[in-house]
């Protein structure tokens, strides 16, 4: 019999991988042809899916991107000689985007069916539970300190330090909450964890309930990721079906609960979002009180994002010195980085911390989709700098970054060819942030719509001395909105805004490089 396998990915899924499913199934039937079909994870090489694999005695064999029209003649070839189909990839494991990666996060992506326990099980699943029901929850929360992990959604906190805040406050009830909010563009890596090893996050969520003495835990997840959240649903009734959300039979019951956000970008912020949970406008709170103080109904409240209470279950069961291992600097671990936008192998790097912007652009993405040549890279979301191909050669470490003006954020690179208007960029931005700011504090309510002004008026004007006294103000307004502002949605809107305008000043008519150092 024939096994093959197919991502249930959204991504997949938009691509046509049900149809090629469906199309595989009526054609073997046809044919009379013995043949099984799992719906896997997505492996993340985006740019070959739909993606099928083949059950060999050498190991997964690819064929990808598969087409309906691809049908007919690719079971020909499973039949006869599989190597000779056009779409041949050869062993999976051997690409090179895959081969060179150092997956821990997403190691048994594209293997594993997403809902299957037992699938999680064979393949490691539980581990980090099993050993942390071992330790006392001091030593949990020791061992996660000591690992040097990091809050993978942005602002690169250390964990252990919330774990230890949490679990030493005094409080009757305290929670765990998940922000899989992913609302950044060119960010992916969250949905494609939920979707695809959702009781990963599901351990990493019992292990911290188990550390900081919580027992109620949610996941906030934004609208629209439909996938996920049935996913995730389906999985955390199967996790209280199996007896998992009693922790390891220590007494503690957890308990979990998916809450799905209603499309606002600022819910992304961690006291917007459990006021979102509490049934109230998202709106951002003034700090101190810290939310590992007083946070979801004034209670002690853990929160982390998707990526980041994923890393835990690993570092349990592998130790935190093995986790420590990889990176450099204070940027330890791996990060699964993104790669979309004008990009010719868009999908997602799982690395540690410290290869470059330029291997992952070029050796990863190999370049602009449109094969023109590359004018910069987002780096960081719709609030990230614009990163010139004259510093991809810089660490993607959090200090490096930020030494060159920029940020790693939660990992997703946009990539643009030199056609980009990189006016128009820093416009959007500062559009955007007009458009989704929680209007609370004044830098962000009101200086983002002054900045789209300004900029409109800098690039209406043909006197040059006008523009750049235009510029300077923007330059200005830029600092106001980094440091006035309450909260990271005014304080990052300057990041694309300031780099577009020192590293492209010909696409706002400063014809003078130097003005705009």
């Amino acid at each position: 019999m024939l096994s093959l396998c197919i991502p249930c990915d959204s991504v997949a899924r938009a691509v046509g991988a049900d149809q090629v499913a469906a199309a595989l199934a009526r054609e073997a039937e046809r044919r009379q042809l013995p043949l099984r079909i799992q719906r896997t994870s997505s492996r993340g090489l985006y740019w070959l899916e739909p993606l099928v694999e083949l059950d060999s005695d050498d190991g997964r064999l690819g064929f990808g991107p598969v087409g309906v029209d691809d049908v007919p003649g690719l079971l020909d070839a499973l039949v006869g000689d599989p190597a000779s189909h056009d779409l041949a990839l050869g062993p999976v494991a051997d690409i090179p985007y895959l081969k060179t990666q150092q997956r821990l996060l997403f190691a048994r992506a594209g293997i594993t069916r997403p809902l299957s326990l037992d699938d999680y099980h064979a393949h490691g699943g539980f581990a980090g539970l099993r050993q942390a029901a071992l330790l006392e929850a001091d030593e949990v929360v020791a061992a996660v300190l000591d690992s040097g992990l990091r809050g993978r959604g942005g602002a690169a906190f250390p964990a252990g330090i919330k774990w230890r805040t949490v679990r030493q406050a005094q409080a009757a009830q305290k929670y765990v909450v998940c922000n899989a909010d992913e609302g950044d563009s060119g960010t992916f890596a969250d949905r494609m964890l939920m979707e695809g090893d959702p009781f990963l996050l599901i351990e990493g969520m019992l292990i911290a309930g188990l550390a900081v003495g919580a027992n109620k835990g949610y996941i906030y997840v934004r609208s629209e990721y439909p996938d996920a959240i049935g996913v995730l649903n389906e999985a955390i009734l199967l996790a209280r079906e199996a007896g998992y959300l009693d922790v390891a039979g220590q007494g503690l019951a957890f308990d979990l609960e998916v809450r799905v956000g209603a499309g606002a970008y600022i819910c992304g912020e961690e006291t917007a979002l459990l006021d979102s949970l509490e049934g109230k406008r998202g709106i951002v709170r003034a700090k101190p009180p810290l939310p590992a103080l007083e946070g979801l109904f004034g209670q002690p409240t853990l929160v982390h994002n998707v990526l980041t209470l994923a890393s835990v279950p690993i570092i349990l069961a592998r130790g935190a010195a093995f986790y420590r291992d990889f990176g450099m600097g204070r940027s330890l671990g791996t990060l699964p980085f993104q790669l979309a936008g004008n990009v010719r192998h868009g999908g997602l790097v799982e690395r540690a911390f410290g290869l470059t912007l330029r291997e992952l652009v070029e050796d990863y993405g190999a370049g602009t989709a449109s094969g023109r040549p590359v004018k910069a890279a987002q780096v960081g979301g719709p609030l990230g700098a614009w990163v010139p191909p004259a510093q991809f050669d810089t660490p993607l470490d959090y200090e490096a970054m930020a030494a060159v003006g920029a940020m790693i954020g939660h990992g997703g690179v946009v990539l643009a060819d030199d056609t980009l208007d990189m006016a128009g960029m820093a416009r959007f931005a500062l559009q955007f942030c007009a458009e989704e700011s929680c209007g609370k504090c004044t830098p962000c309510r009101i200086g983002s719509t002054r900045g789209v002004e300004l900029i409109d008026r800098l690039i209406a004007s043909s006197d040059p001395a006008y523009r750049e006294n235009q510029a300077g103000l923007l330059r200005e307004l830029c600092d106001t909105l980094q440091y006035g502002s309450l909260c990271a949605m005014g304080g990052m809107t300057p990041y694309p805004v300031a780099s577009a305008l020192k590293h492209f000043p010909a696409d706002f008519g400063l014809a003078d490089p130097e003005a705009a150092q």
